[in-house]
């Protein structure tokens, strides 16, 4: 495994091992970046969901590639289960209210995504002898999730204790969810400070065939708030999201 490093470039901690959630998102790579900082060796871990595009899979393996980490890739197809305008075919909507945003939940939920993913995280860190998940989930920005929300987090703890079998001979799983009590503008200044490259990130929901990002979807528009409130400029900013070449060559 590739030795993870801190922002000034130098080798991370050798501390115990922690299977990092990475979809390519700003809130995922703090989280990678808050993990590193509080001396995991961290693995990512990217879910190729069926998702209407391809972009936030390209973004992940970017983002542990800059912070030189194991990065492992798990296909699950949740086409299979619909339900979602982010696995079907279901217009994704754009231009709400910051107050529509923040209520009901959105036809972009994908039905247990979370769920899923935290069993194949679960799955992975057992297999590498790791007791330690970390998630990018918020649950302000994303109150209409209900699993962004702090008793499923603590719940997915309990079942792994339940469920696995390091659980039952005395190993109990962590669940940690670093941004889950910040607004978006605070998970941007914590990524800042802890020396996330956004431009790596990409966080679009109905992304252009060249990758840009809308700008309208509700998960462009709170990333626009949040660097907005956080007073920085946002790097992806109607820009197409940078290539396989082009993160190789940086």
């Amino acid at each position: 495994m590739s030795e993870a490093r801190d922002k000034a470039g130098h080798p991370a901690p050798a501390g115990p091992s922690a299977v990092v959630l990475l979809s390519g998102g700003l809130d995922s790579a703090t989280s990678l970046a808050w993990a590193i900082r509080e001396g995991f060796r961290c693995i990512s871990l990217a879910v190729d969901y069926g998702q209407r595009h391809r972009v936030e899979l390209a973004a992940a393996r970017r983002v542990a590639r800059a912070f030189q980490v194991d990065h492992r890739e798990i296909a699950v197809d949740l086409r299979a289960i619909g339900g979602s305008a982010l696995t079907g075919a279901g217009a994704v909507p754009k231009h709400r209210s910051a107050g529509d945003i923040a209520h009901g939940i959105p036809v972009t939920y994908v039905p247990a995504r979370n769920t899923v993913f935290l069993a194949l995280a679960l799955g992975l860190a057992e297999t590498l002898g790791a007791s330690d998940l970390v998630i990018g989930v918020n649950a302000l920005d994303y109150s209409g999730y209900p699993d962004c929300r702090p008793p499923f987090i603590a719940a997915f703890e309990a079942l792994a204790r339940l469920a696995t079998k390091a659980g039952v001979e005395g190993t109990a799983c962590r669940v940690h969810a670093p941004l889950l009590d910040l607004d978006k503008a605070g998970i941007v200044r914590l990524g800042a400070s802890l020396g996330v490259d956004f431009a790596l990130t990409h966080s679009c929901y109905d992304p252009g065939s060249d990758g840009a990002a809308c700008g309208a979807c509700d998960s462009c528009l709170l990333r626009a708030k949040g660097f907005r409130e956080a007073g920085l400029v946002d790097p992806n900013r109607g820009a197409p999201a940078p290539s396989e070449d082009r993160c190789a060559s940086s």
